[in-house]
């Protein structure tokens, strides 16, 4: 999401790590039960990442890209409506 539409309100416990292109990733979790909660990548300034797993709310929109393809498990299915895919 663009980082200007969201709104980060609580504290976060912080993990770096870089990432296979050699960016580095920022994510932030919620101090008290672990989860990821949202993360920045250096190669895509201004924006955030906000896992849908985090919503309880089924009217979310589906993704549209997909990345590792390569890494995902055999019973892993990617709806024809996923147009891009980032190896």
């Amino acid at each position: 999401m663009p980082q200007k539409d969201v709104e980060i309100s609580s504290e976060s416990s912080i993990y770096e790590r870089i990432g296979d292109s050699g960016g580095k990733i920022s994510y932030h979790f919620c101090s008290t039960c672990g989860s990821t909660v949202y993360y920045f990548i250096d190669k895509l300034p201004g924006f955030v990442g906000i896992p849908l797993g985090a919503f309880a709310d089924q009217s979310l929109p589906s993704p549209v890209f997909s990345v590792y393809e390569d890494r995902r498990h055999s019973w892993v299915i990617i709806p024809d409506s996923v147009t891009e895919r980032m190896a």
